[in-house]
């Protein structure tokens, strides 16, 4: 259905828009009448990616790991209203350093986007603490340090934890390790989370990019987002799991020591999604101080680990509460 978009339909690019998150904005855009522009490090494959109702977006190549001064987005934003940034990095690759990707190329575009006039939308992470010693954590951190330094008409987008029932590497292996009768799970993963469906953030990120004003009278809008429910990593593998599977199976509490020895050597080989910096996240809470989410959607969110579809009645967040801007 298409929304009363005032003026002018916007021009919307979305950064890393074949990826798990962003395919699902482009998404979102299109059930809503606009035509966003993918951008993707190799768009000559991102239709493989890319669900049906998007093969005819059109396309257009961003490195933005080298794009690292506001002069070499001005030329990528001359056709564009908002840009929706939704690339991120598990790990390490050549020049792809979380520094570049995390930091100095959405700092080099916030930059850009204040002197073109350019709304944004920015999807970080939830759980950015100061004291973390994540490469990965600490360069989330300065990029929303820097946007919210740009004076950018900007908003910062903190998901929890994103499901789905297919995509995703992240979404896709805790399924797989649901599967297991035995769940081998950190002890110290003692922090709860807030699991949100990734089409909700889809959603969410289409309704900010409608928005004309994203920055607040103190900085860059920030939402932070998370489904309805909230778990441990042990009680969400098992909701998981009970979503094929009657029989519960045996949780195997791993010791902290060799969990984070184990992320390191999952960092070193690219095994699986598991990383230092999800073990740092992990032993510490990684739900909203706020949810902003029912607030954004207008209604409740989808229920994680539930059929495709369905919602979890809830009383939505009053107008006017933390989060919302005019």
């Amino acid at each position: 259905m298409k929304a009363n978009v005032p003026g002018p339909e916007p021009r919307v690019l979305v950064l890393g828009g074949a990826g798990f998150i962003g395919r699902h904005a482009v998404a979102a855009l299109l059930e809503r009448g606009l035509r966003p522009i993918v951008g993707s490090r190799r768009p000559a494959r991102a239709g493989a990616r890319l669900p049906a109702c998007a093969q005819d977006c059109p396309r257009r190549e961003i490195h933005l790991e080298r794009l690292l001064d506001a002069a070499d987005w001005l030329p990528r934003l001359e056709d564009v209203d908002v840009v929706v940034n939704c690339v991120g990095i598990l790990r390490q690759r050549g020049h792809e350093t979380y520094d570049r990707v995390h930091h100095r190329g959405p700092a080099a575009l916030a930059a850009a986007c204040r002197e073109r006039g350019v709304r944004l939308v920015h999807v970080s992470a939830l759980g950015l603490s100061d004291d973390a010693r994540s490469r990965f954590i600490r360069s989330k951190r300065a990029g929303e340090r820097a946007i919210r330094a740009s004076g950018a008409n900007a908003c910062i987008v903190r998901p929890s934890l994103l499901d789905a029932e297919s995509g995703g590497y992240g979404a896709s292996w805790l399924r797989r390790v649901a599967r297991w009768p035995v769940h081998p799970l950190p002890a110290g993963a003692v922090g709860r989370i807030a699991a949100l469906d990734v089409r909700d953030l889809g959603e969410a990120l289409a309704l900010l990019a409608l928005r004309p004003g994203l920055r607040g009278p103190e900085g860059p809008g920030e939402f932070e987002l998370g489904g309805r429910e909230e778990f441990t990593l042990h009680e969400y593998v098992a909701r998981l799991r009970a979503l094929g599977n009657d029989a519960p199976a045996r949780y195997l509490p791993v010791p902290d020591a060799l969990v984070r020895l184990g992320s390191h050597a999952c960092d070193l080989l690219h095994l699986t999604p598991f990383s230092f910096g999800h073990w740092e996240l992990l032993q510490r809470d990684n739900r909203p101080c706020r949810d902003d989410l029912g607030l954004l959607l207008g209604r409740a969110p989808r229920q994680v680990g539930a059929a495709a579809g369905a919602v979890v009645p809830a009383r939505l967040p009053r107008p006017g509460t933390a989060g919302a801007l005019p």
